[in-house]
């Protein structure tokens, strides 16, 4: 079969190798239909590692996908041969303290797609894995829209995290790629009104503008807290952070009410964050910070078949499994108007 493997910092290559075979009775084996470029996956391309997960090339990349089941262990019985399936990348154990918390997400022993030291990734004709990170939606959905619910997954548990209780709120999101209007749309979902996205490129504005943001701010051109408070006098009782920038998060500080909430989505290059902890400590905000996903899969398939959550509104690129390098170079690159690129099988 056909994989796509990185070979080195923004070096990529076509390979043929064999196709995966089922080891388990609870195994399904996945015809690959379409597979999005994520955030992380330039970050293993452009620089080889996040954090501690540093790559080991040749690596399998990619994470973000949909397919059809073709062929399952003997044990398998919530999907079945034929079915375009939603996949969710991350594989727990089921029996660590973590999966008993019900927290699969941070599972001790957790295998995810395109990680390095993990599972190889989904840029391939084939994937194997166990039927429960398989989700059936055929007939409901595109391979596209099945493929986004992964990266839509991160703004409904962003979202969830941050406790919402009042759809008058006041909010804001740094960062208008994929994960940002994945967040906007969540929230516009919710019926929240009253939100801001903050970003340096004008099409992803122009893009936050068409899914439903109320106030834009481009930092590089304006005060975003002179904005900020001529338009919201009190300041913001919730920002999402979904840029990976320090500039963001001194900005975000800084627009934040007392008692406000700060949510970390983005991965920064760098591994770190500096606060202004003076100022965190006034106006006592509090940090929560993202995981992935956790149990929202479902929630996530629900929204965009009941026409609440247009996700392909994110998509502006489409590309062969051939021209994968090309779409990571776009998208790394920003170039073309990129904010989110389809490889299609």
């Amino acid at each position: 079969m056909k994989q796509v493997v990185l070979t080195g910092i923004r070096q990529m290559a076509l390979i043929q190798t064999f196709v995966p075979a089922i080891k388990s009775e609870t195994e399904v084996k996945i015809k690959l239909a379409s597979i999005g470029v994520c955030g992380s996956d330039i970050h293993y391309y452009a620089e080889g590692k996040i954090g501690a997960q540093v790559v080991q090339y040749p690596f399998p990349v990619g994470h973000e996908c949909s397919g059809y089941i073709t062929e399952m262990g003997v044990e398998v019985k919530d999907v079945k041969v034929g079915d375009l399936v939603v996949v969710d990348p991350s594989v727990h154990c089921g029996y660590c303290d973590q999966c008993l918390a019900g927290r699969p997400h941070t599972c001790r022993n957790n295998k995810f797609l395109g990680c390095p030291g993990q599972l190889d990734g989904c840029l391939a004709e084939y994937i194997v894995l166990p039927s429960f990170t398989c989700f059936p939606v055929t007939g409901k959905m595109t391979p596209v829209q099945a493929a986004l619910i992964e990266p839509l997954t991160i703004g409904v548990y962003s979202v969830k995290l941050a406790g919402i209780m009042n759809k008058n709120i006041d909010a804001a999101i740094f960062g208008s790629g994929p994960i940002g209007l994945s967040i906007l749309m969540k929230l516009l979902a919710d019926e929240l009104k009253n939100i801001t996205v903050i970003e340096p490129l004008d099409y992803r504005l122009k893009k936050a503008t068409e899914v439903g943001a109320k106030y834009l701010i481009n930092p590089d051109n304006e005060d975003v807290e002179a904005i900020v408070k001529r338009n919201n006098e009190l300041l913001i009782d919730l920002v999402f952070e979904a840029s990976g920038q320090q500039e963001a998060v001194t900005n975000a500080v800084k627009i934040l009410k007392p008692g406000g909430k700060l949510v970390l989505v983005g991965i920064p290059p760098s591994a770190k964050y500096t606060f202004d902890m003076d100022l965190m400590r006034r106006k006592e905000l509090t940090v929560i910070n993202v995981r992935r996903q956790n149990h929202c899969v479902e929630e996530a398939i629900e929204l965009v078949v009941s026409g609440k959550i247009d996700v392909e509104k994110m998509v502006t690129h489409h590309f062969s499994l051939e021209e994968t390098p090309k779409a990571f170079e776009i998208v790394e690159g920003y170039k073309d108007g990129a904010i989110k690129a389809m490889i299609n099988l």
